[in-house]
């Protein structure tokens, strides 16, 4: 196989591999290999794109992986602020715009305690959303999961396939949906006492 010409003296030591492909939230992923990064991959947002660099000998299999988990850790430290009520409706908005072609219009969409048992809901007819509290600090993705199917609430009032076929259009609904069925199996599990020293 011939060399890389990009990696050749006297030429940039970085390259994208592949041109930028869609993250969460339909966000683009820039792929930038180094011939001088050894081990270390790191990643960062650019504006609109997510930057993640990693060494320039991996391959493609090692690079898919490592951008997922770069994703997931950048959602995982942009997750652990808490978005503020204003913040979460524009949120809506622009997933609205994005998965529904700006269609679902909610009213209101918040933050409340009282939701134990459900993630979401929403009442069609006012057009309000609310959100459990237990979501924050969970991935961006996950949220943004709850707030897409909540909006397609707006536009499907039930869990018909039409409903289900509005969802098709959020990239990451089978990753969330299992990362919620993931935390509610956790929660089932017995807890063990706590260790105690002797």
């Amino acid at each position: 196989m011939p060399a890389d010409p990009l990696h050749r003296a006297g030429n940039p030591q970085r390259s994208m591999t592949s041109p930028p492909s869609p993250g969460p939230g339909g966000s683009a992923v820039e792929v930038r290999r180094s011939a001088r990064r050894r081990r270390t991959v790191s990643a960062y947002r650019e504006g609109d794109r997510t930057v993640v660099l990693i060494p320039a000998r991996m391959s493609e299999a090692e690079e898919q992986r490592w951008v997922n988990v770069m994703l997931d850790k950048l959602a995982a430290q942009e997750s652990k602020r808490v978005l503020g009520d204003a913040e979460l409706f524009e949120r809506a908005e622009r997933l609205s715009e994005q998965h529904f072609g700006g269609r679902a219009r909610p009213a209101s969409v918040r933050w409340v305690t009282n939701q134990n048992t459900r993630w979401g809901s929403c009442t069609p007819s006012e057009g309000s959303i609310r959100l459990s509290h237990r979501l924050q600090g969970m991935p961006e993705y996950v949220v943004d999961y709850v707030l897409v199917h909540e909006l397609a609430h707006l536009l499907v009032p039930g869990h018909g396939s039409d409903f289900w076929r509005l969802l098709e259009a959020y990239p990451r609904t089978e990753r969330a949906r299992g990362y919620l069925e993931g935390v509610v199996a956790a929660d089932r599990l017995p807890h063990l006492p706590a260790a105690r020293d002797e």
